[in-house]
Parts: structure tokens; sequence; C-alpha cells
């Protein structure tokens, strides 16, 4: 190759002294020495890694499954619907649509690294994906324990969610200082009874346990009889003193009606009265703020509306006591009857957070 052949190609030259004695040609050769360039050389990534779209890098998911279980796995991702797929619980939402969209631009899934081509999957919800999809059993006992852990902060004492969705109507019972309300609601969300007692004002003197007793029993007397009698859990700070009187007349009350309530608990062992947190019936229906709960008397007065208005309400008031619902809640109104409003609220709550799947 001549020297402007060399120029062109773009080498680097650099001029060295020539050494004596050698020929014009020999010492032009010599004087041209190549200069490797000293610039680090810019190594060329792997695409898996360089791509920014590239998912979180890991073992091939073919390498993690056997041919059947990738074939089990692709059959259900290239032919369930998009309902089916909600059933994992992994899939719910925009992931299973995602799956549907991913299916019908670009085809059935060929294997199961294309998964991790479709929005929202990494390399980790994938391998969760299909071991979900070939265990649903092991998904399912995980959804249970969570629900039973939920279950057991919502509901004292631990009861299994089997009883409750086999219940057939409940006694929703909230009382204070100087009354009790109890609302009777059946599965169907119909309120067949919902009534309050000012005979009980306990706090007004210093009574014998054998008055409680007369004055508690004379008030569960007029209850219905129900599966679940539903008790609102009231949880008082007990650092302040001057509460201690209230908080004391809480706990008497409460523990004659597991006492007096619970029927089949000395016969089979089984609590028929349970013990609903406040607050969280306040979080389901958004009425407090901050750890303060606040009055649900509008959303009453709202469901009562509801019942008449709506082909399908929220809660049914029966039509033949619409009318007296109505009014019990008109004369009560200036009073707010907080136990009144709160022991309706505490039994839908119980329905849709305790019974209810959804």
């Amino acid at each position: 190759m001549n020297f402007p052949s060399l120029l062109l190609a773009g080498v680097r030259w650099r001029c060295c002294p020539a050494p004596l004695g050698s020929s014009p040609f020999q010492a032009l050769r010599n004087a041209c020495c190549r200069e490797k360039s000293t610039a680090p050389k810019k190594s060329i990534p792997s695409i898996a890694f360089s791509d920014e779209n590239t998912k979180e890098p890991g073992i091939a998911l073919e390498k993690l499954f056997s041919s059947e279980q990738q074939a089990s796995i692709l059959h259900v991702l290239n032919t369930a619907s998009d309902k089916d797929l909600e059933a994992f619980k992994l899939l719910r939402g925009r992931k299973s649509l995602n799956i549907i969209e991913h299916r019908e631009k670009f085809g059935p899934f060929q294997n199961l690294e294309s998964l991790i081509n479709v929005p929202l999957f990494q390399y980790k919800t994938a391998i969760q994906v299909c071991n979900s999809i070939l265990y649903p059993e092991t998904g399912r006992k995980k959804r249970k324990l969570q629900e039973n852990r939920i279950l057991g902060k919502l509901i004292k004492p631990d009861i299994g969610r089997e009883r409750l969705k086999a219940v057939d109507s409940i006694v929703s019972i909230v009382f204070g200082t100087r009354r009790i309300a109890w609302a009777h609601l059946d599965c169907k969300m119909t309120v067949l009874d919902w009534q309050q007692d000012e005979s009980c004002k306990m706090m007004k003197g210093t009574y014998l346990s054998s008055v409680y007793l007369e004055e508690m029993s004379s008030v569960i007397s007029k209850m219905p009889k129900a599966d679940f009698y539903i008790l609102e859990k009231i949880g008082l700070p007990i650092q302040n003193s001057s509460l201690f009187p209230i908080l004391l007349h809480f706990h008497i009350v409460e523990a004659m009606l597991y006492t007096l309530l619970n029927k089949t608990f000395a016969q089979a062992g089984q609590h028929q009265v349970l013990s609903m947190n406040r607050n969280a019936v306040g979080k389901h229906f958004e009425l407090m703020i901050g750890d303060t709960r606040t009055s649900g008397k509008e959303l009453v007065k709202q469901l009562l509306s509801e019942s008449v208005l709506k082909a399908e309400p929220r809660v049914s008031f029966p039509s033949h006591k619409v009318v007296q619902y109505r009014q019990m809640f008109s004369s009560t109104e200036q009073n707010r009857i907080e136990e009144l409003y709160d022991s309706l609220l505490q039994a839908v709550a119980f329905y849709e957070l305790a019974v209810f799947d959804n």
C-alpha cells in the first residue's frame, strides 16, 4: 500500500528519527511509524443489558419450568379471558388487560420469555405469575391467610370466614351512657328491625351488679333473634382518669351482652357475640378525620332516601316500615342520636367487610 493510501485509510502516523546509513526509502518507512491509539477502547455491551426497555435479567424462564409446565402456562395465557386471568391475584387489574392486548396485537405467546415484553411485567413478576398459574391453591391459601389477618383486626374473638358466610341475619348493637340501639339486617341487606332503648341509664347513680343484670335483661328481651350479635368496640384512652367511670360502664355492659346473648357458647363453645372495631367502620364509610370519627347521620339519611329512589339500593328498608323509620330518624335528628345511626352503619359494614367477598 502506498503512502497516500495509508493516509486515506485513516492510519495515524508520527515521525521518528531515521537511523544512520539507511536508504531514503527505508528511512521514510522507518521515520513513519504507525501509532496505536492511546484512547481507551469502548466495550460493546450486550444487547440484553444495554436496551432501556429490557426487563430485569436472570435465568431464562424456559429453564425454570419443564416443557409440560410451559405448555400449561402458555395455554392459560393464550386462551383465558380477562375475567379468567383476574382469578389469579397477580393478574388482577391492568395486568390481565395488558396480556389480552399483547395477545391481540402480536398473536399467541410462543414462549414464556415473551411474557416479559408485556407492559407491567418484569422478570420476577413473570416468575410469580407462572407459579400462580401452575399452583393456584398456593395463592388461595395465601389469600385466605391474609383475609384471616384482616378479619382478626376487624372482629374479636377470631372466627372462621365460613361461619360468617353462612349467616342469615345479624343484630348490630351500639351502646352509650344513656341508650342502647340495635339494627337487625339479613344477608340481603334488608333492615328487619331498627330501634333504640333509653331505659339503661346506668351513669346517673351508683348501681349494684344485680341492677345492671335486671336492666340489661330487660333490653335484651326486646332484641330479635339472630345468628350473630355485633357489638361496637369502643377504645377509650385509659390514661385519662376522668373517663374511668365511663370506661367501667362500657366494660360492664359489654360483659353483660356477651354473657346473656352468647347462648351457643356454653353448648358448643362457639361465639355468637362479636366485637367490631369502631374506627374500621368509620374508615369504611370515610367518616374519619385523623383519629376522630365524625357523625354518620347524613350517610344514614342518604341510605333511607336511596331505599325509596333506587331500584337496587345499598340497604333496603321494607316499604311498610320506611315511613316509620323516617319519622324515627326525623324525631331524633335534633338530638343527634349517634347510637341509632351507628348501629345501622355497623351492620352494613359487617356484611360488606366480613361476609361478602368484595
